[in-house]
């Protein structure tokens, strides 16, 4: 919808939320991605509604790779026009709203949502298409246990017309898209990966266990297992739906970007934008909010992975080179207080190479890593571990505030 076409009330809350914004970045405060969403919101309880009228919106949920898969569907999607997106991560109601005012009048948009908030921005943008792309355990002291996530997804998505695209090779998203698909919604299946596996050998709809061959898998007493993916990701690229191959040259690390650029791919091709077409827009997308971007700092080349749950980890491990590695962990309110979930994590990749630990519970970290027998020395800062590395690479893996902490220290290098 245009903002002519805006009720007044509308067009008010849409001006206090550019406003807003626009002082936060001013000011330093941040991206005004929250505060502008919030204050309007505050003015206009439906301004996100009246802001999804009009536009063909995709969203795109679960614990891992929003933002990238985001990120890679916006600019996918450009080749079409223009598209609304939250772009740094603002993933609830009120970055969605904050990013459609700022953006103004788009024919498309594609939306982060958080996991937890998707029946609700479900009901407020009805969208074309969702995509569900993991669920695995993050924050469990504050946040839903990961079955009763996957159910509340399954009771969201029957009854509205959409299009799925969903990760094949995840159990709990199969299962939480399965009673829409049975009801009659159409759905792509990407062969998306799933490295952490603790979270999925329980059948959600039995109890019984499931079994593992290779790619496939299944529950061993009902009907629940892999569905025949429709994309797949092999090797340096993509297999489409037509099983036509596309070749992918990411700026992005590891086999979990290319799978990620799958799902951006499928969402895009069903808003009619032909993969030939998008690839190489991909290519062009090189950090998202600092994440897996390259710095260079008194010599040292420094990369930047943001990892915030046991699923993550084990993903930043596989794209981190052997190289002198800091981790950083911190467990303010937005990281979830609880750092029990560290045993989650096998550290054990990590052995012989040279492990920095900082962060506000690095204490945490090097009790962990001595369970895992990963040496390591600690130290007090960021800039510190620079000192006390010697000119070459870096890798940096931090949980989220621990890595804004050392975005600051860069710049806020995006």
């Amino acid at each position: 919808m245009t903002d002519h076409k805006l009720p007044m009330r509308a067009k008010l809350a849409t001006s206090l939320s550019r406003g807003a914004a626009a002082l936060s970045r001013a000011t330093g405060r941040g991206d005004g991605s929250v505060i502008g969403g919030r204050i309007a919101l505050m003015v206009d309880p439906n301004l996100l509604a009246e802001l999804a009228a009009g536009r063909e919106i995709a969203l795109i949920s679960g614990t891992n790779g929003k933002t990238t898969t985001t990120r890679l569907t916006a600019a996918a999607m450009g080749v079409l026009g223009d598209v609304a997106t939250n772009s740094l991560g603002a993933n609830m109601p009120t970055g969605h709203t904050s990013a459609l005012a700022k953006a103004g009048a788009t024919p498309y948009a594609v939306l982060e949502v958080d996991e937890h908030y998707l029946k609700q921005v479900l009901d407020a943008t009805h969208p074309k298409v969702v995509a569900l792309l993991n669920l695995s355990r993050d924050q469990l002291d504050r946040a839903k246990e990961v079955a009763m996530m996957a159910a509340l997804w399954r009771d969201a998505l029957p009854g509205r017309d959409l299009h799925l695209v969903a990760n094949a090779d995840d159990p709990m998203v199969v299962w939480a898209a399965g009673k829409a698909v049975a009801a009659g919604t159409s759905v792509t299946w990407v062969a998306a990966g799933q490295r952490f596996h603790d979270d999925s050998w329980v059948c959600p709809e039995c109890g019984a266990s499931i079994e593992r061959n290779g790619e496939q898998w299944a529950c061993v007493a009902g009907n629940l297992s892999r569905p025949v993916p429709h994309w797949t990701v092999s090797g340096d690229g993509v297999v489409d739906n037509t099983g036509t191959y596309h070749h992918i040259e990411l700026q992005l690390p590891g086999r979990v970007n290319r799978a990620n650029a799958a799902t951006a791919l499928a969402v895009a091709a069903h808003f009619g934008v032909p993969p030939a077409k998008a690839v190489p827009e991909l290519s062009k997308v090189a950090s998202i909010a600092g994440r897996y971007a390259v710095v260079e700092r008194d010599g040292r080349t420094i990369r930047l992975l943001l990892s915030k749950n046991p699923a993550g980890w084990l993903e930043a491990f596989d794209m981190a080179d052997d190289v002198p590695t800091l981790l950083s962990i911190n467990a303010r309110d937005p990281d979830g207080l609880d750092t029990s979930w560290l045993y989650d994590v096998d550290f054990s990749p990590l052995r012989g190479r040279r492990v920095l630990v900082t962060g506000d519970r690095a204490m945490d970290l090097a009790v962990r890593l001595e369970v895992n027998d990963v040496p390591f020395e600690h130290v007090k800062s960021f800039s510190q571990a620079l000192t006390l590395i010697p000119p070459g690479r870096l890798e940096v893996i931090a949980n989220y505030t621990a890595f804004q902490d050392i975005r600051a220290e860069l710049d806020r290098v995006n």
